[in-house]
């Protein structure tokens, strides 16, 4: 049952349904790229942000978050392909902050091989990261959140990658897989934890211009090019253009959402506009 009224709605002011003060979220691969730039947006909204991430050290803005935003802020290494790390992570953040009230899954890898090229490892840790790192982290949230009866939302990031989006330049079809399992997961997790209060949705980003995709700038620019120009908007994303749709999904103002995947990608999903 939410704990959102609707029979209040009406009386509040739209823009305070936006409000993330007085809660604290989860963010798994928020050292940098996408998850930093969401864990920046929920604290300028008021909301406590955990990190895990396998990086030893988070960009360097995150030390600063606190101050800026008077929020509470913790940062801790682990690796969500292995159980003992991301539950000791998960203690360690829980222990932190002392209540979660929902959270994001950024952690992500992307493998580029072709088919008939594909390496087992590159593939298996594509696997594990993006889907079994996702789908165990949904699990230790919504297990704090029901234990505490603590309602909330979980938000996953999944990609126009897994609408079944074939892009000839770059061929991938194991992340494109991978990220196709993170969109199945948020209807039956939607229908299973909707009892609880607990909202489930996923976030299908295009192509978004962070690190990983940024590497494609030298030999690769074709790539880039078939991503900027076949957008109907006829550019790449920038991680904040996702933001805004992150923060709507863990705040109140989506307090009827759940089991939904939002596309923001510039319009891509829609079909290329190269001509």
């Amino acid at each position: 049952m939410s704990s959102v009224d609707p029979s209040a709605l009406s009386e509040v002011k739209v823009t305070d349904r936006f409000d993330l003060s007085n809660k604290n979220f989860l963010i798994t691969g928020g050292g940098r790229g996408i998850g930093f730039a969401c864990a920046k947006a929920i604290a300028q909204l008021g909301g406590g942000i955990a990190v895990i991430d396998t990086a030893t050290e988070p960009v360097e803005e995150f030390h600063s978050l606190q101050a800026r935003y008077n929020v509470k802020t913790f940062y801790t290494q682990g690796d969500v392909t292995y159980q003992a790390s991301l539950e000791s992570a998960f203690a360690r953040s829980l222990h932190a902050m002392g209540q979660l009230h929902g959270g994001l899954t950024a952690a992500g890898i992307v493998g580029d091989t072709p088919l008939l090229e594909a390496d087992w490892e590159l593939t298996q840790r594509t696997l594990n990261v993006n889907v079994l790192g996702t789908y165990w982290t949904m699990k230790l949230l919504a297990q704090h959140l029901v234990e505490s009866k603590n309602q909330g939302s979980i938000v996953a990031i999944s990609s126009v990658n897994g609408q079944g989006f074939y892009v000839p330049v770059q061929p991938q079809s194991a992340y494109n897989a991978s990220k196709a399992a993170v969109k199945g997961l948020v209807g039956p997790l939607a229908g299973e934890l909707g009892q609880y209060g607990i909202r489930v949705n996923s976030i299908s980003p295009g192509a978004i211009m962070t690190p990983l995709l940024a590497r494609l700038q030298g030999e690769k620019r074709v790539t880039l090019d078939w991503y900027r120009e076949g957008a109907p908007l006829q550019r790449l994303g920038v991680p904040e253009d996702l933001t805004p749709m992150v923060c709507y999904l863990l705040s109140d103002a989506a307090a009827f959402t759940t089991g939904a995947d939002m596309l923001v990608t510039g319009g891509l999903h829609a079909g290329s506009a190269r001509k």
